[in-house]
């Protein structure tokens, strides 16, 4: 049976004439060339069919006869290949890694490490540039006869390449000039032509910084391949890529369809700049004003505003017994889905307390939480103007004057080790709370005014547990993040609650669609899934001043680093999907602000004691009441000894045992104020200077005084 169609695509069309024919109950698209003198008879028309239908199983037709009712299609006099010229498709998924590394081949390959799966857009070779993991594709020889190739499953509407050189801190080498051919059986290949022949597009200039070159029209193929034709005369063929591509519905295939990612939330999923994303927050405000406030912890380099969101049952005040949150995200502006998954996530909280979800009221009601989604505004907006695809690895990372956030606040692990080395030294350092160096606090210091902001913030809030979202790898990293040894750049270096950070950390990976799945590859260089999707800080790199290392050690929260995928910058229509990988782990994060013990502590008038310090038998780290006296110590299950000491207050101990249900234990202590204290309020109340002298020398003057009398 033969039928017209009104939206034939005409890419690869030889004739004038587009028809549809159904074979097997299928649709598919044919090349034909109607006859030159098409018999006729009773308003039929005879059409000579020459091509092969679009899937891989369907026959060759050669030169066949086929009828078509009236009213047969007018021949048309346009240009073939009549697509828009600048349509928008998105990545087809080699840097997200939908594309698997099955479906990338090359001509050839210098070595296993430079093979076709590691010619992704801004994969990263890191330091050790070895067999395994490189930083390109790279060719066996140096001709125009090489290629690498992309094999989409299923018929694509191709319509641009991005390339890049290759990531290599030790040579120089891209490609300037290649062809793009296309095929349906990986046999057969045709080249992107013009008017005076193959097409030569231009490559690129330098190795980071990714070329974009649309196609002259959309051509509709299941495979592409690039021929590279000219290169960097000092170097060798090697290319990173990514394909821009639709792929054509069909409903038949199944692969497809149970691959599909779809998901039922009825959010914004889109980029957002800064007007917008001011926007979308006064926005979920509006929705939900009794849960919800808007302020800003200060102004980026720029003076734009770095607005948070809280959300919490009573907004705008801190209720004592209830832990406070954080989520932070873009302190590297270019890692743009950290940003948006919280502003989706804003939205999805209110959306789910106003449909009454018990899960997010019960969290709402119990945890005050501030979400803050752009902690570099300035910065991301250099990656925003570029594009999702186009701004490399590094265009937006670092603030306006040129601070990179997340490695910019004070260093203090190395005053306390060098303080737990030197067991003589005079200067003591507490293993919490430690205070910040005065030559941080200077205003020649190289700090970030952005940083500054975040130091502020974190002093004035009570923060129990934070994340902060960054991308290009796929892993949550718990502190600490610098090494012990001055010799090492890779050291596993645990705090004090290592084990309580481990959890902290697969709490968020477990419930990660992908951290996980043994089966995905790796982002780049390595590979987390001996630590199912975790990973000490230290052990993967090492970094002085992370914002992990400062948390702990100046105040009471314990932050975390969540890599929260593979593509810093995914393209808009990768977002639901990024959405469903990640919603789930960021609610179950958020609950583990409940584990361990809370309480309050206070006088015997009943009174909250601020800066009280609770310890922890066996774990050499402290953390201090706030200001109304209450607590939270995040503790793994089991059962525990728990001091209390405070200034001119004697020590009490308790048991606390936390359980496996959610929820901390209660822990609660009355502390008495010793006699010295007594003695010191009593002359203060009496207009008495206090006397700082110890015990034994005041009742000593006090005999010698009765003495005299």
């Amino acid at each position: 049976m033969v039928m017209k169609t009104s939206n034939c695509p005409r890419s690869h069309i030889l004739g004038d004439t587009c028809l549809c024919l159904q074979h097997k109950q299928r649709r598919h698209v044919l090349v034909l060339q109607q006859a030159a003198s098409p018999p006729r008879d009773r308003g039929w028309i005879l059409v000579l069919v020459r091509g092969r239908l679009w899937n891989d199983s369907s026959p060759l037709l050669h030169r066949t006869w086929v009828l078509l009712a009236p009213p047969w299609p007018t021949p048309k006099k346009e240009a073939p290949h009549a697509f828009p010229q600048h349509e928008d498709c998105p990545p087809l998924g080699l840097e997200t890694l939908k594309i698997t590394d099955f479906q990338l081949h090359a001509s050839t390959a210098k070595r296993y490490g430079l093979g076709a799966h590691r010619g992704r857009l801004n994969i990263q070779a890191g330091v050790n540039e070895n067999d395994f993991y490189d930083g390109a594709w790279c060719a066996g020889r140096n001709d125009p006869f090489q290629w690498i190739e992309v094999d989409a499953r299923r018929l694509t509407k191709f319509t641009g390449v991005i390339t890049q050189g290759r990531n290599s801190l030790w040579s120089s080498n891209w490609v300037t000039s290649f062809r793009v051919l296309v095929s349906n059986d990986s046999h057969a290949w045709t080249a992107v032509r013009n008017e005076s022949g193959d097409v030569i597009f231009e490559g690129n200039s330098e190795k980071e910084i990714p070329v974009l070159n649309m196609l002259p029209v959309p051509l509709v193929a299941r495979y592409i391949r690039i021929n590279p034709r000219s290169w960097y005369e000092e170097g060798s063929i090697c290319m990173r890529l990514e394909i821009l591509g639709c792929p054509l519905p069909d409903p038949n295939n199944y692969y497809h369809r149970r691959n599909e990612m779809t998901t039922t939330d009825n959010l914004d999923f889109k980029h957002h700049n800064y007007k917008e994303m001011r926007q979308l927050m006064k926005t979920v405000n509006k929705m939900c004003p009794n849960i919800t406030r808007i302020y800003n912890i200060g102004k980026s380099h720029q003076g734009l505003k770095l607005y948070a969101v809280e959300i919490s049952d009573n907004p705008g005040e801190h209720e004592v017994g209830e832990p406070e949150f954080r989520y932070i995200a873009g302190a590297h502006g270019n890692e743009v889905l950290g940003r948006e998954l919280i502003l989706l996530l804003m939205q999805f909280m209110c959306q789910e307390y106003l449909a009454g979800n018990p899960r997010i009221v019960h969290l709402i009601e119990d945890t005050r939480i501030h979400l803050l989604p752009s902690v570099n505004p300035d910065g991301y907006d250099k990656a925003y103007k570029a594009g999702s695809e186009l701004g490399g690895w590094s265009l937006g990372r670092w603030t306006q004057d040129g601070i990179d956030i997340n490695n910019n606040f004070p260093d203090l692990n190395s005053l306390l080790w060098e303080s737990e080395d030197q067991k003589k030294s005079k200067r003591k350092v507490p293993n919490h709370h430690i205070p910040i160096p005065d030559w941080y606090l200077s205003e020649n210091a190289t700090v970030a005014v952005e940083t500054r902001a975040i130091i502020a913030w974190m002093e004035k809030i009570p923060f129990v547990l934070g994340g902060n979202l960054q991308g290009g790898e796929l892993v949550v990293a718990y502190p600490y993040d610098m090494v012990r040894s001055l010799w090492k750049t890779q050291d596993y270096t645990p705090t004090p609650d290592d084990h309580v950070f481990r959890w902290l950390a697969y709490s968020y990976a477990s419930t990660h669609r992908l951290m996980t799945d043994a089966r995905r590859r790796a982002c780049h260089t390595e590979d987390f899934q001996k630590e199912d999707g975790t990973v000490n800080g230290a052990s993967w790199h090492t970094v002085a001043g992370s914002i992990n290392d400062f948390s702990y050690l100046h105040t009471n929260c314990f932050e975390l680093s969540i890599y929260v995928g593979c593509d810093k910058y995914p393209h808009e229509s990768e977002l639901p999907e990024e959405w469903e990988n990640n919603r789930e782990s960021l609610i179950v994060f958020m609950e583990q602000v409940h584990r361990g013990i809370k309480g309050i502590v206070k006088d015997t008038h009943g009174r909250g004691i601020p800066n009280a310090i609770i310890s922890v038998e066996g774990v050499n780290h402290d953390i201090r009441t706030g200001a109304d006296g209450d607590y939270w110590r995040l503790l793994n299950p089991g059962e525990y000894l728990v001091s209390v000491k405070a200034e001119g207050y004697t020590t009490a101990t308790k048991n606390c045992e936390v359980g496996y249900d959610m929820g901390a234990t209660l822990c609660d202590f009355t502390i008495s104020k010793t006699n010295l204290a007594r003695i010191k309020e009593i002359m203060r109340k009496f207009g008495k200077q206090p006397i700082s002298l110890s015990l034994r020398r005041l009742r000593q003057r006090a005999r010698q005084w009765r003495q005299r009398r």
